[in-house]
């Protein structure tokens, strides 16, 4: 007959059986779904009774993968105390292979969890809840849940490769003070899958795919800024030396530096004629550099013959009323390139922003001597506060533009603008019924006007009109 202290150690031995039995197993569910990213983390919440553990997903901004860590370290702990109990347990001679084989079992148990800790960020430690002195760190670069991820949401590998943090090698803030690299995207990016995916299919080193095109319509719609590309661009089969900077202002230029396949033109002289459907209207003349361009800004040509007026300021009379102060600015505009070439005349320095709607606008810009900026209206200009001379813009905001919008381009054109800077609205034009709500608009800015006329536009029966204005962003802030 078994002694009584036997009996009652084989009933603890079962009641440590069935415990361990339950905590194994809830680790390998871990393990498990901790191993597969792509599975539903709130699964695991089910198996919470087993340790008593609760978390509340959605309480202070934890995460699924936060729950995770901290769940495989309180398991990892409660065998580790299994383990240690077993040890103390006094033993007879009948029983030291059962108990070997208990704590071999949590020994392996552990091991696993251990090794799984391996697969999550190093960022997500369990220090990162109870820790009070932790770094300030980037947003982006702490826990974030799986579904905002941007780069769970493509497939190309590329997208997913540049739209990840890249933080920094050493560990450290550079000396921008960010803990890593953030590469942005448009936000319209995303519902734009399909076609940026597109984009970014090819093969890293290689030559880009010819879909500039492609490009244009991304940003045009939104997914602007675009990804950056691992491949080289395209560049014209028999790419020549540009025109010197003498000849090369007011000559059309060699056709061989510039790639024809996505455009209606082949050529130059295709679009500077008076052919139609060139495949675009707005500045349908403005290759024409001799008959069309050359006398703009320096002799008025659109004269309204029954009141007199022109819509046309003069580059002379406008740096009239800043004489030496304008040297710097941007031109916002439809065109070639025109008004930046006439300033450089008069020793101002334009960068010219435009897209390349149905011709080579970009190209013929920066093959005349000139700075094209290859910008999109559904961003912010590239320059800091205060510092620009003259923002001057033509045949670009017009009757089509949303109120809000143009509420938004304002206040960003005025945040680059330094203060005693001009702003010259150049020939906008909408319907007649419309014309006050913009000039409405255009007051809230506050500026002194230096210039202002409404111009009837002959073309269409009266029914719209030209507004032209030079204005002075006054200092600020307002005194009051």
């Amino acid at each position: 007959m078994r002694k009584p202290n036997v009996l009652m150690k084989l009933g603890s031995f079962r009641g440590v059986h069935t415990s361990i039995f339950i905590l194994g197993t809830f680790a390998l569910l871990i393990s498990i779904a901790t191993l597969s990213k792509f599975y539903s983390i709130r699964s695991l919440l089910v198996a919470d009774a087993f340790c008593n553990y609760n978390v509340d997903l959605k309480s202070e901004g934890r995460n699924g993968s936060q729950v995770i860590r901290g769940t495989v370290q309180i398991v990892m702990e409660k065998i580790r105390k299994e383990m240690s109990d077993l040890r103390d347990l006094p033993m007879d001679s009948s029983s030291p292979a059962s108990l070997l084989r208990h704590s071999a079992f949590l020994a392996d148990i552990l091991g696993l969890l251990e090794s799984v800790q391996e697969y999550l960020p190093l960022n997500e430690g369990i220090g990162y809840w109870h820790n009070s002195e932790i770094k300030a760190v980037h947003p982006l670069l702490k826990p974030k849940q799986q579904s905002d991820e941007p780069a769970d949401y493509f497939l190309i590998e590329e997208i997913r490769k540049y739209v990840k943090v890249k933080p920094n090698r050493l560990g450290k803030q550079n000396f921008m003070g960010a803990n890593g690299t953030f590469n942005s995207i448009g936000h319209a990016c995303f519902s734009m899958k399909k076609e940026l995916e597109e984009y970014m299919d090819y093969d890293v080193g290689e030559i880009c795919n010819d879909d500039w095109k492609l490009a244009q319509k991304l940003m045009v719609h939104g997914c602007d800024p675009l990804p950056r590309r691992r491949c080289f661009s395209r560049a014209p089969q028999l790419y020549s030396r540009p025109f010197y900077i003498n000849e090369s202002m007011w000559k059309l230029p060699d056709n061989r530096n510039v790639r024809w396949s996505q455009y209606r033109c082949k050529n130059f002289t295709c679009l500077a004629s008076n052919a139609t459907h060139k495949g675009f209207f707005k500045c349908a003349d403005c290759f024409n550099l001799t008959d069309h361009e050359m006398p703009r800004w320096i002799k008025n040509v659109d004269i309204d013959p029954i009141t007199n007026l022109t819509a046309d300021f003069l580059i002379p009379e406008v740096l009239d009323i800043k004489p030496g102060e304008i040297r710097i600015g941007l031109d916002f505009s439809i065109g070639t390139g025109t008004f930046a070439a006439r300033m450089r005349e008069f020793n101002v320095t334009l960068v010219s922003a435009i897209i390349n709607l149905g011709a080579p606008f970009n190209e013929m810009i920066a093959l005349r001597g000139l700075v094209p900026l290859y910008i999109t209206i559904n961003q912010r200009v590239p320059f800091f506060d205060n510092t620009l001379d003259l923002i001057h813009t033509t045949r670009f905001l017009d009757g089509w533009i949303d109120f809000v919008l143009l509420d938004f381009i304002l206040y960003d054109w005025d945040r680059v603008l330094r203060p005693g800077g001009l702003l010259w609205i150049d020939s906008f034009f909408c319907a007649k019924e419309d014309m006050n709500d913009y000039l409405e608009v255009f007051k809230m800015l506050k500026y002194k006007k230096h210039k202002w006329v409404v111009v009837p536009k002959r073309d269409k029966d009266d029914r719209e009109v030209f507004f032209s204005a030079v204005l002075e962003k006054p200092p600020r802030p307002f005194r009051r």
